[in-house]
């Protein structure tokens, strides 16, 4: 018997993160598209959580991926062999990003691009106090899950990291938390998880002047809005202010796992030394990866994708406007769909699911669903799609 896609497996051979699974079979994916082994298809509006933003099995990065793996997986631990992925990779995110971010540590994901920078700035502070912001997501390791805001995540699994504190996001005056004691603040540029908060740049200007005076660093998580999801490659671009550490990942890999943790070759020294070996990672940097992430770079700043983003964000939110929606918070392709009741969320995505397009919910805020499609998802798809959802919005009305 083939148990390729037998759920039975699935819900019993693989551990489950909620007693509920998405639950859909996928046998192979295209651009916009998901397809079932019994040739259902689906419109995948959130990119499998803002990872496929240049869509499923771009062509550009499929031809990386198999160049590289015809040359070498795997040879040895980060940072000890010289290796034309990472190198290549590396300058290439360095030209892209302003001088004081150009150094990087690969990394095999989000949550462990986060630890590194919370350990990089307790090494180069010598301080202990963490600042993070309330509704925040950022990883569930201990580390991340530490400075995450969401206690209904985090209370099972304490104790956690002492000193970490938490601010009102957007709160001018709970940036007195910030003060000469404090390591680092760990934010997202653009709230993600919390249904897609989108900061005032007075807002992050007054942070980063905050930071500076005080001599904490500024950790900017964009792991989830950054690689073009909001119109710009990353979204501190919209704000006027420069991070001293940055985070990706998701995107970042175009459909493979990496993250990685972005400063200063000054900031990054001092993982080489006192300890040496400060941060180590047997897998980050994995040759095959950072190809494909190269090959993902390079399609989003060498054509003119990002250049369509904001009008086809403006199209997706006039199309799926309806009575019922009490408000729709929106940067670039990064949507947060608010009703009154999560209940309603609920049976909205599952009817949008039965009728083949796939939109989905948030963590910490269950009143929203979420569109984030592929950045380079097609007017066509874009109007079939949002069509479903006014369809689901109209046959959930009570």
């Amino acid at each position: 018997m083939n148990h390729d896609f037998d759920p039975d497996v699935f819900l019993h051979r693989l551990a489950q993160t909620s007693p509920a699974p998405f639950g859909i079979a996928i046998e192979r994916a295209e651009g916009s598209w998901l397809f079932s082994p019994d040739g259902t298809r689906y419109l995948d509006l959130i990119s499998g959580i803002a990872v496929s933003n240049i869509g499923h099995r771009h062509p550009k990065v499929v031809k990386a991926i198999k160049d590289q793996v015809d040359k070498h997986l795997h040879v040895m631990a980060y940072g000890e062999y010289i290796q034309a992925p990472s190198n290549r990779l590396a300058e290439k995110l360095a030209s892209l990003l302003p001088p004081s971010l150009n150094c990087s540590y690969f990394v095999n994901s989000g949550t462990e691009a986060n630890e590194a920078a919370l350990k990089l700035a307790k090494r180069l502070t010598g301080r202990t106090k963490m600042v993070s912001c309330r509704k925040s997501y950022h990883g569930s390791t201990h580390g991340s899950l530490s400075v995450s805001g969401n206690e209904i995540k985090k209370n099972a699994f304490r104790p956690l990291l002492p000193d970490v504190h938490f601010m009102h996001y957007g709160s001018a005056e709970d940036l007195t938390l910030i003060d000469n004691e404090t390591a680092c603040v760990i934010m997202e540029t653009i709230q993600g998880d919390a249904g897609v908060r989108i900061p005032s740049s007075a807002y992050l200007r007054a942070v980063r002047q905050r930071c500076d005076e005080t001599g904490a660093l500024l950790i900017l998580d964009e792991i989830q809005c950054g690689m073009g999801r909001t119109g710009k490659l990353f979204a501190f671009e919209h704000f006027g202010i420069v991070p001293d550490l940055l985070t990706i990942a998701k995107a970042f890999g175009g459909g493979l796992p990496i993250g990685a943790l972005i400063s200063s070759e000054k900031n990054l020294h001092a993982f080489t030394v006192d300890p040496m070996l400060g941060h180590i990672t047997t897998f980050g940097g994995n040759p095959v990866c950072c190809a494909s992430a190269l090959a993902t770079l390079e399609v989003l700043s060498e054509t003119d994708l990002l250049n369509n983003v904001e009008a086809k964000g403006q199209l997706i939110q006039s199309l799926i406007q309806h009575p019922d929606i009490r408000e729709i918070r929106r940067i670039g392709m990064m949507f947060a769909v608010d009703f009154d009741s999560s209940e309603r969320v609920n049976h909205i995505v599952e009817f949008a699911k039965k009728k083949g397009v796939i939109c989905y919910w948030f963590l910490s805020h269950p009143n929203s669903f979420r569109i984030a499609p592929p950045l380079t998802i097609s007017e066509v798809d874009i109007r079939y799609g949002c069509a479903v959802i006014r369809e689901a919005i109209d046959q959930t009305r009570t």
